[in-house]
């Protein structure tokens, strides 16, 4: 007999409360946490690795009483997929039997560049979907993730990162989708959407305000007030909810002196209550052992876990620690009611009973051969690339001319790793063990430009360190070529193993190591110098911009990345990226997003210029759309609970394909509390044929005029509004002026949150 719990036909939260009817305390705290089977000797992944994990059980007993989640089976070391494949069925069959309710584990993953799992396709980094802006493309390369977790039976992915860039000097600016909130979202719910409508669950993180934490260091508490907050970083979290996430992990910083793992206003008043969030909210990796250990706020590790339950956390990742014995002893004490209990663990089975794992007859995926780099996975890898790579600066030696004798140079010429991110399978896993393939085909920008171009090379120097003597065999190459290609930028790695990723924070936004002075010394021997940076972050490149042939940013462009920058700098693929991130002007530790208000800009009142170099949606083309005319549609009223329409032409007067990313700015000259200068509201990517004309159209609510107010409410108020439509923050084609009319307005959580856009030929 089948029972209520069981049964596809009841209604979720009656089977849920059916089952957990059932269940004793043990049982229920053991579906609350997950089980990473790490070893903590192997490359030190992360600091505290060892004293976080919790105590060491034998699986048996691990899984007496049931379990949670299971932790990252395929990206903790390399492994076959097929034979991982194996191995988790046999886990998840153990899982089964062990519990009286023969209830599977759920199963998540690091899939920020792609699943975090051996040879599988590394695609481009979100600064690279950023760039691209291009939702509709970010979707289908997480469509084809979540096919392959699917595969292989995984559940849930820990991505995306919807940290909205404060400070670029922040190790893990690499992981985040640029500087302003509206881009973040728009590209963020597209990555949702992907993983969400293939049945994968997508998890929202970091929940909320980690990127800004003080002089950008990793975890470092953050000052920031409540109008930041909720106009900043909170916008992009609202927008992937409404595409559909279904999970949530917390941050791992506390603002205002409160933690984020246990903060309730945050985790449930807001998250649950105000935004209508109903699914689980996940720990980051020891965050509950860190209201402990690092930020003091609980004595024991029991407190720690009544802290992060009250707040909202429903599982422990990555292993079993507060959310263990601690746990059922402060219940047994009185200290945690078990109601408590039972309303995280409703949550937890709601999403198990959504992904099917409670139905009779669950079994886990079939074991076979699996190819996790397909060539219609590395075609979206290569095509995302391309649309990617953002031209910044070009006096007309790009394109490379055909039969062109090239030195290639630099500490990223020449290896895959300088195409990854340090939470790509490579950078994040393989790098601790030595000796064993990638298991994937990753060109070099040297192999990749050798396709195409005579190519010399010389290493100059590594990232970090070299030799005065490396540095004059690449003069020496560069001075006898005809064009000198210097590939620069960062290592990824992991707290401190790299100069850009997770806990590689810097002080400064120069280029690391001996870089800049090898581009000096390049650029004296008169050689044209086209520098291509594969970065993390944006890094100063004032004092020698002005001299460069060319500069071209990649950021990590994944495994099809060589090859895509190689169609870019040889004209296959005329460049068509955008800046997601400001990069710096002189002055480096003046770290400044384009969002600041006008005293954040440059003024007569200090001597510190805040001005970047590049500006945010900058990026060149070898040939550009031609804009035409720019017109309100709806006219110059635009009523406080209305829409206005805006029309944008543009054609192709070139003699091969042009793509351009028309950006909407909202300015308001005149407002109740202070405002940034201006603040995308809207971007639309339109690809345009030769001697094509095509329209964009913007239907803008008046919502996206809404700001958190002085009483810390958000309105839409009336008076006068600039939209500014260009090509970038700098570059602004037409300032439309319109009259925001009517009441001034209350608006929450159900606000319209981005436009709607229709591209039509005309």
């Amino acid at each position: 007999m089948t029972e209520k719990w069981q049964d596809p036909s009841v209604p979720v939260d009656e089977r849920v409360s059916d089952l957990i009817g059932r269940m004793t305390l043990a049982e229920k705290v053991a579906q609350l946490s997950g089980v990473w089977g790490v070893d903590p000797d192997v490359g030190e992944m992360a600091p505290m690795l060892r004293d976080a994990m919790g105590r060491a059980r034998a699986w048996a007993d691990v899984i007496a009483d049931g379990l949670g989640q299971l932790t990252r089976p395929f990206g903790t070391e390399p492994i076959h997929p097929a034979e991982g494949l194996r191995a988790l069925a046999e886990r998840q069959r153990e899982v089964i039997a062990a519990n009286r309710f023969g209830i599977p584990a759920q199963v998540h993953e690091e899939c920020l560049t792609g699943l975090a799992a051996w040879q599988a396709t590394v695609y481009p980094s979100p600064l690279c979907w950023a760039a691209s802006f291009d939702p509709g493309l970010v979707e289908q390369m997480t469509s084809r993730i979540a096919a392959s977790m699917r595969r292989l039976g995984v559940h849930q992915g820990l991505a995306p990162v919807l940290d909205v860039v404060r400070d670029a000097r922040w190790g893990r600016v690499e992981e985040t989708l640029g500087e302003d909130p509206f881009l973040v979202g728009l590209i963020g719910s597209a990555y949702v959407r992907g993983l969400e409508r293939a049945g994968v669950v997508a998890t929202l993180k970091h929940f909320a305000g980690y990127s800004a934490s003080r002089a950008a260091r990793n975890l470092a508490p953050v000052g920031i007030g409540p109008r930041e907050f909720s106009d900043v970083i909170l916008p992009p979290f609202e927008m992937a909810l409404r595409a559909g996430a279904r999970s949530v992990m917390n941050s791992y910083t506390d603002t205002d002196g409160v933690p984020a793992a246990a903060d309730r206003a945050l985790l449930t008043t807001l998250l649950r209550d105000t935004l209508g969030f109903s699914g689980t909210v996940v720990a980051d990796y020891f965050s509950i052992a860190f209201l402990r250990t690092l930020h003091h706020v609980a004595a024991t590790t029991g407190e720690a876990a009544r802290l992060a339950l009250e707040a909202g956390i429903d599982v422990e990742l990555p292993s079993p620690n507060a959310y263990d014995e601690p746990l059922l002893q402060a219940v047994a004490d009185g200290l945690v009611g078990e109601k408590l209990v039972d309303q995280a663990l409703s949550r937890v089975l709601a999403q198990k009973c959504e992904l099917g794992l409670l139905d009779p007859g669950w079994a886990p995926a079939e074991v076979g051969d699996v190819d996790l780099d397909d060539p219609e996975s590395r075609a979206i890898a290569r095509d995302l690339a391309r649309r990617s790579v953002v031209l910044l600066a070009n006096d007309g030696t790009l394109p490379l001319a055909a039969g062109s004798r090239l030195a290639v140079v630099g500490p990223r010429a020449d290896t895959a790793q300088a195409l990854m991110g340090c939470y790509s399978f490579p950078m994040h896993v393989l790098v601790h063990y030595d000796g064993i393939e990638m298991g994937l085909e990753v060109p070099t920008v040297r192999e990749a430009l050798a396709d195409d171009f005579d190519v010399a090379y010389a290493e100059g120097c590594p990232v970090l360190g070299g030799s005065d003597e490396d540095i004059a065999a690449a003069v020496a190459l560069a001075a006898d070529a005809d064009v000198c290609v210097a590939v620069l930028g960062d290592q990824a790695g992991l707290f401190g193993n790299g100069t850009s990723g997770e806990g590689c924070d810097v002080a400064t936004l120069d280029l690391p190591g001996r870089q800049e002075e090898l581009l000096e010394a390049l650029l004296a021997t008169g050689t044209p110098v086209v520098a291509v940076l594969l970065v993390g972050r944006p890094y100063d490149l004032s004092r020698q911009v002005s001299r460069l042939a060319g500069l071209v940013c990649g950021f990590y462009p994944g495994e099809e990345g060589a090859r895509a920058l190689a169609d870019v700098l040889s004209g296959r693929v005329n460049p068509s990226g955008r800046l997601p991130v400001s990069f710096p002007g002189a002055g480096s530790t003046q770290p400044a997003t384009y969002l600041a208000a006008p005293l954040g800009q440059r003024s007569e009142v200090s001597v510190v210029d805040p001005t970047p170099l590049f500006p945010f949606g900058h990026g060149l083309s070898y040939a550009a759309a031609t804009w035409g005319a720019v017109v309100a549609v709806s006219g110059e009223r635009w009523d406080t609970e209305g829409t206005c329409e805006i029309a944008v032409e543009l054609a192709n007067d070139a003699d091969r394909e042009v793509s351009e990313v028309v950006q909407v700015y909202l300015h308001d000259p005149v407002s109740s509390v202070v405002r940034p200068v201006q603040q995308l509201i809207g971007a639309a990517r339109v690809d345009l044929e030769p001697g094509e004309r095509r329209r964009v159209r913007f239907e803008l609510a008046a919502d996206l005029a809404s700001f958190t107010g002085r009483d810390l409410v958000r309105i839409v108020e009336p008076g006068a509004i600039e939209l500014r439509i260009g090509a970038s923050s700098a570059d602004i084609r037409a300032v439309v002026p319109v009259e925001l009319v009517g009441p001034s307005r209350q608006v929450g959580a159900e606000r319209v949150l981005e436009p709607t856009v229709v591209v039509e030929a005309c």
